[in-house]
């Protein structure tokens, strides 16, 4: 019975008149205490300290259906102790029931039994507790020999917000402006489409690297990915071809090394996935001038390659490696290393940092080069405090800030900090100031100032008077690995230095540099030593990596160098040169419609040999001798 049920009864029972009749059989009712209680007798007081609201709800419910009769009831009124709590005290005694409970000198059996209980989970809590902070410490050691022995992974930690370019664009110029742009994309021009065929709009899978439109074919299934092994904590993959496929690669290096874009044309018309094809349509485009053209095909190759993802691949974790050894994991990383340059040369640098860091974590050895342009996208992203932090934690055989490219990145850094007002200035107050560490990048790299002045350019004066001092004017590498990582970086970092307040950090910082050497000479050796024992290799450590990779200029193929691959290599000793071709006066002219036609189909149709639409010049000379 719930105390709720217990108080209404008794503020029945003290409202109703005294009975004599019930008072001649207290009599009665005295010799049935005597008696053994039935099992249904209870202490109704004994429920105002026990249970909450829902057992006195499912009690309630449980007396509904079988109510007391008027003798138990009367009998449990009976029994009501002398010290009884008044009804005023009960509801704030029941306020205190979930509190401390007041040890009692009189303990039923039950209750001492529920103590003994409570004292034996005492007992046990600590112990518990204890098991679960030891394995919590040997599952954090566990993780620090993890990070440990692949690099820290926080610092490579990749935002999803801002993988594609398409939201950092709706950041700059606004959604309404991306997303019309998108809309006149989703919309293929006749070039994308097969002439005779229907074209057919479906939904593509939502990926995390591009965003396709839905003229995109659906994905052929034709790669996957597969799990090699698991090391130190480290997932090992490589891609692999479905074996119904496997024709696809021999049929690929068959028309390479023939340098038949034909037959590679036509891999692509019944695999509209295959990496390799794609990638090289793409550089085509690039070397083309269609610079929007081969940005499609690389996201159209990094499409299937993120469908083809192991489950156990994500790039949100960094438990991962694909190593570039393996050649079906290169067209991966050729992918990845182009879409960030075209990622870059949209304006969209933060999500070119994203995708730098990335590849950066797909494999330690760094087979692209992404340390050579991570702290320039840093930069430019406005990421300074970022790069530090990367500079400090990430591991490599040399520190970072040895490297070219760090040395001068990380000043440019602090100084944009230091001119920052909401930065504390306790923050900086360990460490050097950004004049000091331009001072240092000048006297590790003197040969950087040359090449800087040469490539920005500084055409102000001042610079020529400090190029005559001899330091800077006679700087010499020290080595083949050190001179391409100095070319590197000013072919990748030169536009940074058309901003006047770095000119004016670095002017200050040579001044500097310069008069100090004048007290004292021996800091200029004791710099080439340290110069000369981090790049110690007398070969060009990274030779793999070309300078013309990391600019943003892309140079231009002309017609001539494209004509043997638009046909067969049969064909090419056949076709009469291009100067007998143009000077031929029989040649025929194909009809000059070019009105109302998509213009970079034109261009491209103007590239091929076999195709003439005639130039103004010839016209021009027709209209004049019929003058």
């Amino acid at each position: 019975m719930s105390a709720r049920l217990l108080r209404r009864v008794l503020q029945e029972r003290e409202a109703a008149p005294q009975d004599p009749h019930v008072a001649e059989d207290e009599q009665p009712d005295e010799e049935e205490e005597a008696s053994p209680p039935r099992a249904a007798a209870r202490n109704l007081f004994d429920l105002l300290d026990g249970g909450d609201d829902e057992e006195e709800d499912k009690e309630d419910e449980a007396e509904r259906s079988q109510p007391l009769s008027y003798a138990e009831q009367k009998h449990s009124v009976q029994k009501k102790p002398t010290n009884a709590v008044p009804e005023t005290n009960r509801k704030a005694k029941k306020k205190k029931k979930k509190g401390k409970v007041e040890p009692s000198p009189m303990k039923s059996k039950d209750e001492q039994s529920l103590d003994s209980i409570l004292e034996d989970l005492s007992i046990e809590k600590k112990p518990m507790q204890q098991r679960v902070h030891q394995s919590d410490r040997a599952a954090g050691k566990e993780i620090e020999t993890n990070e440990a022995t692949h690099g820290v992974i926080s610092v490579l930690s990749i935002d999803p917000k801002h993988l594609k370019g398409e939201n950092e664009m709706r950041r700059i110029f606004g959604s309404k402006v991306v997303d019309s742009f998108e809309n006149q994309r989703n919309v293929p021009s006749s070039s994308r489409q097969v002439r005779g065929a229907r074209r057919v709009s479906h939904n593509p899978r939502k990926t995390l690297l591009v965003s396709p439109p839905n003229y995109w074919p659906p994905w052929d299934k034709s790669i996957s990915m597969d799990v090699l092994e698991t090391k130190n904590g480290l997932n090992y993959f490589r891609y692999a071809f479905d074996p119904s496929v496997s024709h696809l690669q021999e049929l690929f290096e068959a028309a390479k090394a023939a340098n038949d874009l034909n037959a590679i044309a036509a891999i692509l018309g019944k695999y509209p996935y295959h990496p390799e094809s794609l990638l090289t349509f793409a550089e085509l485009f690039k070397y083309s001038g269609e610079h929007q053209s081969s940005a499609d095909a690389v996201e159209k190759c990094l499409f299937a390659l993120e469908c083809a993802w192991h489950p156990l691949f994500s790039p949100l974790q960094g438990n991962y490696q694909l190593k570039y050894s393996h050649d079906t994991n290169k067209p991966f990383f050729t992918a990845l290393f182009n879409h960030m340059k075209n990622l870059d040369r949209r304006g969209c640098h933060r999500s070119a940092l994203e995708v730098c860091k990335f590849l950066l974590s797909l494999d330690s050895d760094d087979p692209k080069g992404a340390l050579f342009c991570i702290d320039y996208f840093a930069l430019r992203s406005q990421e300074y405090k970022w790069l530090e932090q990367f500079a400090e934690e990430y591991q490599c055989d040399n520190s970072l800030w040895l490297f070219p490219n760090f040395s001068f990145s990380l000043a440019i850094a602090r100084f944009y900090l230091e001119r920052d007002v909401t930065s504390e200035a306790s923050d900086h107050a360990d460490k050097s100031t950004s004049v000091d560490l331009m001072k240092q990048a000048l006297m590790l790299h003197p040969l950087v100032l040359s090449k800087i002045v040469d490539k920005a350019p500084l055409k102000d004066s001042s610079w020529t008077q400090i190029l005559r001092n001899v330091f800077f004017g006679s700087a010499k590498p020290g080595s083949p690995s050190l001179e391409h990582m100095i070319n590197i970086y000013v072919e990748r970092h030169y536009i940074m230095w058309r901003f006047p307040e770095l000119q004016n950090l670095l002017k200050e910082a040579a001044l500097l540099v310069i008069e100090s050497l004048k007290q004292d000479n021996r800091e200029a050796q004791d710099w080439a030593c340290v110069r000369k024992e981090a790049f110690s290799s007398e070969k060009n450590e990274y030779s793999h990596l070309l300078v013309s990779d990391f600019s943003d200029t892309t140079p231009s193929l002309p017609p001539e160098e494209l004509r043997p691959f638009m046909v067969g290599p049969g064909m090419v000793h056949e076709m009469p040169p291009i100067e007998q071709e143009a000077a031929g006066p029989e040649r025929l002219r194909a009809p000059r419609e070019v009105a109302g036609r998509n213009p970079a189909m034109v261009f491209l149709e103007s590239l091929l040999p076999w195709v003439d639409y005639g130039d103004n010049h010839h016209d021009a000379n027709d209209d004049n001798n019929g003058d």
